[in-house]
């Protein structure tokens, strides 16, 4: 499949800039038996029934996105640039890769001051990203540091609209958010309060909790034209044993077993083994595209994806490119909210 073949025309004004209040108000559109059903994701549970088992991602985003000034001195002259950059992925204890704007601003040995003062040091430039040294000494804590410079990583296609703000702070993590690590969020997760999921075990759907940290390649771009040829990004990721146990449970009694979030799926699914779940600890970088034959989920709860995104390709292996189309069609029609702050929907595994 070629990468066209997930493209659509999104109109400017469904791009949802903030999520509406409160989370579980916002729309839910269901995909079953072959049928589109509209309603409010509050109304999950109408659509589930005793038995199900939903698996969510607990990852805590980090505030990892960071403004500085550039300090670069050559030949007895120092000069000054403003930059910002996102992290992107983990090398080290204090060594980051990062996205940077403007990225022609940095090279090799330029100092990044941050607002507190702390110095960082560029290791390394190439035509992606940069490699920056936090320079954290034993003492130090670099979630403190991020917590005391940071801002939420709400995602490029926002920044270019708005700024980031102390809304964002809440907005921007789930309700059970608990293990730090995320440079972006479980979207899909950002829908549930503390309410749904008591009335969702209160009917007999149980929940169970997964952990994958969510890398900023998540905002990258395919950019080849078969499909085929792109190489995911790497993210790590735990299943415990006693979810995977949990898991096995669901699927011995006939359950359905929905991922709550593309990060969940692909965790479960690098996870699996037989049709049976095994714990995990590790990295995951499956690229699940049509074609793929899903070993554990029946069902998928999330957002509405960019056009031409792994994350859409994910949907279009679940239920089928022609249906992924016409579900994309229909929400657009319906005006549904998307992308990160937007709507969700609840897809069922195609028969």
């Amino acid at each position: 499949m070629i990468l066209n073949d997930f493209d659509f025309v999104l109109p400017e004004e469904l791009i949802a800039l903030r999520p509406v209040k409160p989370r579980t108000s916002s729309r839910l559109l269901v995909a079953a038996n072959g049928s589109l059903t509209d309603a409010k994701f509050y109304q999950l549970q109408n659509f589930l029934r005793a038995g199900d088992h939903l698996v969510l991602n607990n990852t805590r985003v980090l505030k990892s996105y960071i403004s500085a000034i550039r300090i670069r001195r050559e030949n007895k002259l120092v000069s000054e640039a403003k930059v910002k950059f996102n992290l992107l992925e983990k090398i080290s204890k204090t060594k980051w890769k990062v996205l940077a704007k403007p990225l022609r601003k940095l090279k090799k040995n330029d100092i990044l001051k941050l607002s507190n003062g702390s110095s960082l040091l560029v290791l390394s430039v190439s035509n992606a990203h940069a490699i920056i040294d936090f320079q954290l000494d034993a003492t130090e804590k670099f979630e403190d540091l991020l917590n005391n410079v940071g801002q939420m990583p709400i995602p490029p296609y926002i920044l270019r609209k708005r700024k980031v703000d102390k809304h964002d702070d809440i907005d921007y993590q789930t309700v059970f958010a608990r293990f730090k690590g995320s440079v972006a969020a479980p979207t899909a997760s950002l829908h549930f309060d503390n309410s749904i999921i008591n009335r969702l075990e209160s009917i007999g759907v149980k929940l169970s909790y997964v952990t994958l940290h969510v890398g900023g390649g998540t905002f990258l771009p395919i950019k080849t034209d078969n499909i085929s040829d792109h190489k995911m990004h790497s993210e790590y990721g735990v299943v415990s044993p006693e979810v995977a146990e949990e898991i096995n449970q669901t699927k011995k009694i006939g359950g359905r077993l929905i991922a709550v979030g593309t990060t969940s799926a692909r965790l479960l699914e690098t996870a699996s083994n037989d049709n049976l779940c095994s714990s995990f600890e590790g990295n995951t970088d499956i690229f699940i595209k049509p074609g793929y034959d899903f070993n554990l989920i029946d069902g998928l709860i999330t957002n509405f994806h960019l056009p031409k995104s792994t994350l859409i390709m994910l949907v279009a292996s679940l239920i089928g490119l022609k249906e992924c189309k016409d579900l994309y069609s229909y929400a657009i029609e319906k005006k549904y909210r998307f992308f990160s702050y937007g709507d969700s929907s609840l897809i069922m595994r195609k028969s």
